[in-house]
């Protein structure tokens, strides 16, 4: 466990009162989770990643990451 900190705690806020975190989002749809994040960051920038995907360590608090792994419908030929 590190003593050092790299930014807010998991479902707390920025120094700004601004909401930093959505644990409650973990399981919910992509739409639904862009929903709920713009109601309480307007000018987030949301970008969906696939889970394991390479991504930048630039701190934006502009920028929201939301990481999906689950197939949600059959993939086919076509």
């Amino acid at each position: 466990m590190s003593s050092g900190t790299s930014g807010p705690a998991e479902g707390s806020a920025a120094t700004s009162g601004e909401k930093t975190s959505w644990p409650e989002l973990v399981g919910k749809s992509v739409e639904e989770a862009k929903k709920v994040i713009l109601k309480d960051k307007r000018e987030a920038k949301i970008v969906v990643v696939p889970a394991g995907s390479p991504v930048t360590m630039d701190y934006r608090t502009d920028r929201v990451r939301l990481l999906v792994d689950t197939v949600v419908e059959v993939p086919h030929v076509g």
